[in-house]
């Protein structure tokens, strides 16, 4: 009896370590990395992942179905039939999210984060209408109808006080499907994989190395046409999102003065202050897009104050100290990403 049991506990384990290992290089474990890129949202994406087949069609089939609740250029998507005040629209669970988490960072950031200020951007040029000329007056009059307090979530109903309210996730929604991006990733069990997205970034596991992610942070370079890949510091991420957002790249001149795209949707007018970019680091990087956006609005010192009250951000700011030199200043917890 005592053979019989102990040839039954042999094989139990050899039974166990088989499926164990099978199991590991059915999908996360396959040592096989797969690389698909493409265009999306107007934009460039590139997705890395441990996986044996290329399932890039799969990806395609999700960021579609993403963009049929959340881009505003696509005019039968969720959120744009809510701007064209479609009665029979729902909130689905996408919008839904965004929505929530748009209101969080616009609580937490006193207004700095708001998904409504789509018609103050039109109207100084960075939207989808070219700029007029803009007036003091028009400014005031498009702030009648700007603010997220009069847009609010009742069920799967979206209710506004004004039916102008217009609605843009694009300030959350490329770090959002990142996000989206991951877990599907990780229902097909994929444990290792890195998704970016116009620059915004999902990571999880390692890279083909077995070294965490590294994803660099451009200098700030004035540069329109965005042909600088200058890197300021190289970050190294293993689990969390990672957003940048800047002045320096989306901008024009006017009577001699630069305008910036970022604009303060509490005063209508573009921002005037020394952040040039913000790096957040967060849990998903739907929450880092979004606090990266409501940076650039509140500017250093209120930007720190921020995530010093909010634990599971960390910040990266660069700055021009004196006109010309470009200074660096961080949050506590961020160096341990900075690759040594």
């Amino acid at each position: 009896m005592k053979k019989r049991g102990f040839i039954a506990s042999v094989i139990f384990l050899i039974v166990f370590l088989a499926f164990y290992f099978l199991r590991d290089n059915e999908a996360g474990g396959s040592g096989i990395y797969q690389r698909n890129e493409g265009t999306v949202f107007g934009t460039l994406y590139h997705i890395s992942y441990e996986y044996p087949d290329d399932i890039h069609d799969q990806i395609k089939a999700e960021l579609q179905r993403f963009d049929n609740s959340l881009s505003t250029f696509n005019k039968q998507s969720v959120i744009s039939r809510i701007n064209q005040n479609d009665p029979n629209v729902e909130a689905d669970e996408w919008f839904t999210r965004v929505f929530l988490k748009g209101r969080a960072v616009s609580d937490a950031t006193e207004g700095s984060f708001d998904m409504t200020v789509a018609p103050l951007v039109n109207a100084w040029g960075f939207g989808f209408k070219k700029s007029e000329s803009v007036t003091p007056a028009m400014i005031d009059s498009i702030r009648t109808f700007v603010g997220f307090e009069k847009v609010k979530l009742e069920g799967k109903k979206v209710i506004k006080s004004d039916s102008r309210i217009m609605l843009d996730a694009s300030a959350i929604a490329k770090g959002y499907a990142c996000d989206v991006i991951g877990e599907f990733l990780a229902t097909k069990g994929v444990r290792n994989f890195m998704v970016e997205i116009g620059g915004e970034v999902t990571a999880r596991g390692k890279n083909k190395s077995g070294k965490c992610w590294r994803i660099g942070i451009n200098k700030p370079i004035e540069d329109a046409s965005a042909s600088s890949g200058e890197i300021q510091d190289i970050i190294s991420i293993c689990n969390g999102g990672m957003a940048t957002s800047g002045n320096y790249r989306n901008f024009y001149y006017k009577d001699g003065k630069r305008v910036a795209h970022t604009i303060d949707p509490r005063t209508g007018y573009p921002v005037e202050h020394t952040l040039l970019s913000a790096t957040v680091i967060a849990p998903d990087c739907m929450t880092a897009d979004a606090f990266a956006t409501a940076f650039m609005v509140m500017g250093l010192e209120k930007s720190l104050a921020v995530v010093h009250n909010n634990p599971e951000i960390e910040a990266y700011f660069i700055y021009s100290a004196d006109g010309e030199k470009n200074e660096i200043k961080m949050s506590d917890g961020f160096e341990q990403y900075l690759k040594k």
